[in-house]
């Protein structure tokens, strides 16, 4: 599918106000995750960022998240965005008003309902930087031909218990499929069958679409939700006005309030490796072994009959013996042992910690 050079100018929006509870206690909430160096020496949006080089000019690329995060996105993004290239949500009110939003503030800014926007995660890591380049490419490509919204689905190799899955349906044009449903996460058996029958993908929760059918959908799909992008349009900059307006609109996600409900969603498989770096054990497929064990960051380590452990103690000396699948976190006021099989379950000592030691989160 080969269109003419320019044809549409292509943006990216990168999702950045998330809080990652499940990376605690690095990720809090005065530095959470995206701004986090776990797989190198950038921050995981400094990362992100610098996928996009070579693909989409700086000038077209612009991050959304919240006030409090301001100065750590200026320093992960400095010189990799346009000039306004941060857009603040008012609030925290989920992925469908802020990407609602966001098209406001962007068309606000110049960009054409005719653009295509790609809209990605902050905190993933993606190490095959041609594959994604193709991918996006051919996304924008098949969307704008198309004129649907296309997500990235990534081929499973496993059945995973913890990714929303997508079901492919017919082929269109050689390029992609139409999403026949999206798919809660299923129980392990069902996880199984997924894998077993081929026809289906994890939601990377990656999306691209021209911003005129983006708007479309919303408006056909979430209509109480775009009763109000006119009057976000007005306002939208002026912040106190604004966040009267954001707070009217229902707090749902993207995914709830268009992908699921729509029958404009097509699904490209990626030519890339993912991961969404949902909690500490993930960092074991992207980090290489030292001594059979994942050491992230530490002042060396010495190990005795242990194995399978994810190790993260920066400036510290670690020392593990007859010790095997575990996490083992440590900073300046917190030190977090768990078996790696319940990594998931970080996020109830945040809960926890909400009520008793807020200080610590």
């Amino acid at each position: 599918m080969n269109f003419p050079k320019n044809i549409f100018g292509l943006y990216c929006l990168i999702m950045a106000g998330g809080r990652g509870t499940r990376f605690w206690p690095e990720s809090t909430q005065a530095k959470p995750k995206q701004y986090l160096s776990l797989t190198g020496t950038k921050t995981l949006l400094e990362e992100t960022l610098d996928r996009f080089d070579s693909l989409i000019e700086k000038n077209h690329r612009y991050i959304v998240t919240v006030k409090e995060q301001e100065i750590l996105c200026v320093e992960s993004s400095l010189g990799k965005i346009a000039k306004d290239g941060i857009i603040f949500e008012p609030s925290g009110r989920n992925t469908g008003p802020c990407i609602l939003m966001s098209i406001a503030a962007l068309l606000d800014k110049g960009v054409s309902l005719d653009d295509v926007l790609a809209i990605v995660p902050s905190d993933h890591v993606i190490l095959n930087r041609k594959g994604f380049h193709k991918t996006i490419k051919k996304a924008a490509d098949f969307s704008v031909h198309k004129q649907t919204i296309v997500t990235i689905g990534i081929t499973p190799n496993f059945p995973h218990t913890g990714f929303g899955y997508i079901e492919k349906g017919e082929m269109v044009g050689g390029e992609g499929f139409k999403v026949s449903r999206f798919s809660e996460k299923p129980h392990f058996e069902l996880a199984k069958e997924y894998i077993r029958s081929g026809d289906y993908l994890w939601n990377a929760g990656m999306f691209v679409a021209p911003i005129r059918v983006l708007l479309d959908e919303f408006k056909t799909h979430a209509p109480k939700m775009f009763e109000h992008f006119a009057e976000l349009q007005l306002v939208i900059n002026d912040p106190v006005k604004l966040k009267v307006v954001y707070e009217k609109m229902p707090s749902d996600s993207i995914d709830y309030c268009v992908m699921e409900k729509s029958k404009n969603i097509s699904v490209v498989p990626a030519a890339f490796d993912w991961n969404d770096l949902g909690s500490w054990d993930a960092l074991t497929s992207v980090i290489e072994e030292t001594h059979g064990n994942t050491i992230v960051k530490s002042d060396g380590a010495f190990f005795l009959n242990s194995a399978d452990n994810v190790v993260f103690a920066p400036d510290k000396f670690v020392a593990l013996i007859n010790m095997d699948k575990h996490i083992v976190v440590v900073n300046d006021k917190v030190v977090l042992v768990a078996p790696v099989a319940d990594a998931q379950e970080i996020k109830k000592v945040v809960e926890h910690l909400k009520l008793t030691r807020p200080d610590l989160i």
